[in-house]
């Protein structure tokens, strides 16, 4: 394996050869080993008579540069202290702190999910989880030293109830791994803080205007024509925003009427293309080097940013507290109010779990309750002498499903 010496940098890793080593000028001992397809960062130093070498980890998350290179100077203060580095490893890797098991669970298990996962894991871990609990050993983590720090993040309800779900995914790897006995995870128990539902609906009204002003838009071009395309995607197919904005044309299916998202919340899925959905993407041009449907303004990227297009369609339509996201939730109302079952809606929509979908269930009973309303109205004219007209039940539920 050859040998050079270097003040090791990112960019002197990321150009290395297998096969070789490389021994930091600065930080003595300190080194990078590419072996077959990793880059490993080691330590190599004296211990009385014998030479010793510790693997570090592999490069990449959670092992920077200049994370193993810390890691290099607390085995160099604890071998000052005359501690054994090696006894002290070994506990580490048996009775880790929830840090180390963090960084572990992270490069084993969340690096294999989404991107987005991958980023929220990141950020509950860093800014909340580890100031608080990080360097307290996993298997001393009890029950109320959870609800504690779940009770500590009240503010932020939503927030406090998703980092707790992530940290028992954590804990119950954790218990996988034999750092922790089974059925021991300290998460379960705590009860979350209730949820305010965010569900808006649009009615027929608001859609109307809309459309109006999505068609003021594209008349006037004070939209690119990409932003207003996306808008009205996301409400033919009620897709989440970053499915339509990550599109690419080769998943689009357009003989099939259909494309296909391969990476999603809850995995691949097709998703099935209605006429004006299939008509909006027939106005769109493929832009050369540029795989996205929806074309950013940078060169071969897509578009990163809906809000500010979002917000100025929404003043003009007179639309207040609507977010990108009831688009979806309305296109599921349309659906439910016209008769679809719930299970229908949740393919629709990609729910992976029923109990997703049944938040719409309050809506199946709107056409319901507008031919119950015709109906006592007609009995309560009778009941007073007049003559009751002729209930038109289908016409009912439609005026009850139109009424803004």
């Amino acid at each position: 394996m050859a040998s050079v010496r270097k003040h090791i940098t990112k960019s002197v890793v990321d150009a290395m050869k297998p096969d070789e080593i490389i021994w930091d000028t600065k930080l003595i001992g300190f080194g990078v080993r590419y072996q077959r397809r990793d880059k490993v960062f080691v330590y190599k130093c004296r211990i009385g008579n014998r030479q010793r070498w510790f693997a570090i980890g592999k490069y990449g998350q959670p092992w920077t540069v200049a994370e193993a290179g810390n890691r290099v100077k607390v085995i160099q203060g604890d071998i000052a202290k005359d501690l054994d580095p090696a006894a002290i490893r070994d506990d580490r890797v048996s009775n880790p702190t929830l840090r180390q098991a963090g960084a572990i669970f992270f490069e084993t298990v969340v690096s294999k999910r989404r991107k987005a996962t991958q980023v929220l894991y990141n950020d509950f871990l860093n800014r909340l989880i580890y100031p608080k609990l990080g360097d307290v050993k996993v298997s001393q983590i009890k029950f109320s030293d959870i609800a504690l720090f779940h009770y500590g993040l009240r503010k932020t309800p939503i927030t406090a109830n998703r980092v707790i779900a992530s940290m028992s995914a954590l804990f119950s790897w954790c218990e996988r791994c034999g750092l922790r006995p089974k059925h021991s995870n300290p998460v379960q128990g705590v009860e979350k803080f209730p949820e305010k539902s965010k569900e808006r609906f649009l009615s027929p009204r608001e859609l109307a205007r809309l459309g109006i002003a999505l068609a003021r838009a594209e008349r006037n071009n004070t939209e690119s024509i990409f932003a207003l395309a996306s808008i009205r995607l996301l409400i033919f197919t009620g897709c989440r925003r970053n499915e339509i904005l990550e599109l690419q044309w080769k998943d689009v299916k357009i003989e099939r009427a259909m494309f296909l998202l391969t990476e999603t919340k809850t995995g691949a899925r097709p998703v099935y293309l209605s006429a004006p959905a299939l008509s909006v993407l027939a106005g769109l041009p493929k832009v050369s080097k540029n795989p996205f449907v929806i074309v950013g303004d940078k060169e071969g990227q897509r578009l990163v940013n809906l809000r500010k297009p979002w917000l100025r369609i929404c003043k003009v339509a007179r639309l207040r507290g609507v977010r990108i996201h009831d688009l979806r939730h309305s296109f599921a109302s349309v659906g439910v109010n016209g008769g679809a079952s719930l299970p229908i809606i949740g393919k629709l929509l990609g729910h992976a779990k029923s109990s997703t979908t049944e938040k719409y269930a309050h809506l199946a009973a709107d056409p319901v309750r507008a031919v119950n309303e015709a109906m006592g109205n007609q009995i309560a004219a009778m009941l007073i002498g007049r003559k009751g007209s002729v209930v038109k039940l289908h016409s009912a539920a439609r005026e009850g499903i139109l009424e803004s």
